[in-house]
């Protein structure tokens, strides 16, 4: 079973022109085949945009977690998690 994991970033931020989303993945340190970054200030994609992207690419198990920035492409995990499919 394929897993997806939606990171909601809390807070007003959208990503900086600095983000690097293959660098923010590596420091969570989280078990997924693929992960989505959604940040609350981003009005063009949201969770709902996230979730079909991973449904799309063959996720069938969807988790959101809760993160906040910590730095330049560092997202600390909040202990929070919401299932969102399970296929």
């Amino acid at each position: 079973m394929k897993t997806g994991i939606i990171v909601y970033v809390l807070g007003n931020q959208s990503p900086d022109k600095d983000f690097d989303e293959r660098e923010a993945v590596k420091n969570l340190n989280v078990k997924a085949d693929r992960v989505e970054f959604v940040f609350s200030g981003q009005n063009s994609f949201d969770m709902s945009d996230a979730w079909l992207k991973l449904i799309q690419k063959g996720m069938n198990h969807v988790v959101c977690k809760y993160g906040e920035i910590e730095g330049t492409s560092v997202i600390r995990l909040k202990e929070r998690e919401l299932q969102l499919c399970a296929c």
